[in-house]
């Protein structure tokens, strides 16, 4: 197979260089061009010095005429931007948002959760929404593939076979989710200046964070309707990356805990990327800093019929370039590892 011809706008971000260090160790990719806003002309070893060995373009504005020989755009930048990028598509590109602006079925839910208006509607269906353990047999329909935030990612996995099976009640699932301080973007140490950034923990977005958004519309995605109530509290801790959610659920009368496990191990049987751990396993970030990889284990608790899920990724990898790359791998026909199947 000809080697992929791609475009990687917004490099320069902690996702954006997660995404070069993996596209330029890809046995099927060229990467033809680095572009950014702010570092036109530098060298994208000024972000990060590992790639020093590895001879790749000087980064670059977008120019609507790159795309003429090009195969795959990914793009992690500012919300509203693919938006724009979108609008310039020729037949032979596939766009790879890894930003939200394809994640909501309607621009009306975009104006909603994001405060914007939506400058491509059109384009909003003629987008998936891509978890790849989910999507992969839809996926080949769609030039425009938008990949879920990096705390969806970590809870729509286990969250959508016990719902489809109809194993959980849905009227009070809890999820608490912990992400490391790289989630926030390169302006986290800006933001959070005078918050002790290093030795605290700090609750954002509570009730209403956006990704309430896309794990909400996943899952009535699967009901049909707004029969359920979750409530997500995500947390900003003092590590670089990782997150790990804590889902708190209650099953119908009669499953047990090995009936949850014997689900997921049923699900994610040949999805390479999720591991299932053995039952009250007490899984951690570090389990899987630098990799694509999910863990997910199921926990006990005193009381008969509630279980705690725990659900483990790294956010800028399974949370972000990683799971962009599984997508473009399974839209061109390549194994859903390429690429991926290593820990630094």
């Amino acid at each position: 197979m000809p080697k992929l011809n791609v475009l990687i706008s917004g490099s320069t971000g902690y996702i954006g260089i997660e995404l070069v260090k993996i596209l330029s160790k890809h046995k099927y990719v060229k990467i033809k061009f680095l572009c950014g806003n702010t570092s036109v002309g530098k060298k994208i070893t000024y972000y990060d010095k590992s790639l020093n060995s590895i001879n790749l373009p000087r980064i670059t504005k977008f120019k609507k005429k790159y795309l003429k020989n090009i195969d795959v755009i990914f793009t992690a930048l500012p919300n509203g931007e693919a938006q724009k990028i979108s609008k310039y598509l020729t037949n032979q590109n596939i766009l790879i948002d890894i930003a939200a602006d394809f994640r909501l079925n309607t621009a009306k839910s975009y104006l909603k959760w994001y405060k914007q208006i939506h400058f491509a509607p059109k384009n909003i269906n003629k987008s998936i929404y891509s978890l790849p353990e989910f999507s992969e047999s839809k996926l080949k329909n769609y030039n425009i593939i938008s990949c879920p935030g990096c705390y969806p990612t970590s809870i729509l996995l286990p969250l959508i076979p016990l719902v489809r099976k109809r194993i959980i009640n849905l009227k009070n699932i809890i999820i608490d989710s912990k992400s490391g301080y790289s989630g926030a973007g390169r302006n986290v140490h800006k933001k959070y200046k005078n918050l002790n950034l290093y030795e605290s923990i700090k609750a954002y977005g509570v009730g209403f964070h956006r990704h309430n958004s896309e794990i909400e519309q996943e899952i009535k995605k699967i009901t049909k309707k707004d029969n359920f109530n979750i409530t997500f509290t995500p947390h900003l801790t003092p590590m670089f990356r990782g997150i790990l959610s804590t889902i708190y659920i209650e099953t119908k009368k009669g499953y047990k805990l090995n009936d949850i496990n014997k689900e997921f191990e049923k699900t994610f049987d040949n999805k390479k990327f999720v591991h299932i751990k053995k039952p009250n396993s007490l899984i951690s970030t570090n389990d899987v800093i630098n990799s694509n990889f999910c863990y997910i284990s199921v926990c006990k608790t005193k009381f008969k019929n509630k279980f705690i899920i725990l659900s483990a990724i790294d956010n800028l990898i399974k949370g972000g370039s990683g799971q962009a790359v599984q997508n473009m791998n399974i839209r061109f026909n390549l194994p859903q590892s390429t690429g991926l199947l290593w820990k630094s």
